[in-house]
């Protein structure tokens, strides 16, 4: 029989083993398990990386696409672009400003950086509602320039045009174009000036508005003085005229020398009552008795 003491000693021996026998497991489970989550996580970091790459690829795809179609576009509408052999450049000889009803001048310099000559044959202008550029408000003559530059070589021209006094204070889309070509009979255009201005009012100076104001108020003022005059003088008439007493003063005071001879022999001959003279004699008589 085994003693007491040998089984207990063989008791606690084999416990630790027991112990470390079944940690084992555990552990070896965990790093399984840890090494599994970092495949997984590679493998989502690498799912996401294609996702972005297949992201990118199509963003790119439709980008060019884009570009294709209006590219497809441009030459499907017929409308002539500018040349990349070519540049323009624009001066406003008074700067940007627009006033109404006066002159507005620039010089537009054209260079030919190809190796053919251009023939630059004409420059305009317009005025064009902001909101819609293909809206014209106002169209200004086509300068005619029929003039060939040859390679390496610049050109400079000069237009000028009158905004109408209408337009005075509001915002117009100004369009400048430069018409051009190569010798194989390419047309070009250039929008040398494509934007949005203000036309200015003038200040100084009366326009035409000013004066009719001025003269109508005139006229008014004119009208409002003839009325007056003319109800004073009809008060005038309607008043009585006042009766002066002028007293009774003695005939014989009066001087008859200035009326001529014949005269009087005819006053004398005529009534006593329209003869001055002859009532004076009576009177005279009249005071004798």
């Amino acid at each position: 029989m085994i003693p007491f003491r040998n089984l207990l000693l063989l008791v606690l021996l084999a416990f630790p083993v027991a112990l470390i026998g079944n940690g084992r497991g555990p552990l070896v489970a965990a790093q399984d398990a840890t090494e599994d989550e970092e495949a997984i996580d590679d493998s989502v970091v690498e799912d996401d990386e294609d996702d972005d790459a297949e992201a990118e690829v199509e963003e790119d795809e439709s980008t060019d696409l884009i570009e294709d179609e209006k590219e497809e576009e441009d030459l499907n509408s017929g409308e002539p672009k500018a040349s990349p052999n070519a540049d323009t450049t624009i001066l406003f000889v008074k700067g940007e400003d627009f006033p109404a009803n006066e002159i507005v001048k620039f010089l537009l310099g054209f260079t030919n950086k190809g190796t053919e000559d251009f023939i630059v044959e004409s420059l305009d202008a317009s005025f064009r509602y902001p909101q819609d550029y293909q809206f014209y408000i106002q169209n200004f003559t086509a300068l005619p320039l029929s003039t060939v530059v040859p390679p390496q070589r610049q050109a400079t021209f000069e237009y000028s045009f009158i905004p109408a006094e209408p337009m005075g204070g509001r915002p117009f889309g100004l369009v400048i174009n430069l018409n051009y070509k190569d010798m194989n009979g390419n047309a070009f255009q250039d929008a040398v000036f494509n934007q949005t201005v203000t036309i200015i009012e003038r200040e100084d100076g009366l326009d035409g508005e000013t004066v009719f104001l001025y003269l109508f108020l005139g006229g008014l003022g004119l009208l409002v003085a003839v009325g007056l005059h003319q109800l004073l003088e009809s008060r005038k008439r309607r008043r009585p005229a006042q009766k002066v007493e002028m007293g009774t003063s003695n005939q014989n005071d009066v001087d008859m020398s200035w009326i001529p001879a014949e005269t009087l022999s005819q006053i004398n001959k005529a009534s006593p009552r329209r003869s001055p003279r002859k009532r004076t004699q009576k009177r005279s008589a009249g005071s004798d008795e």
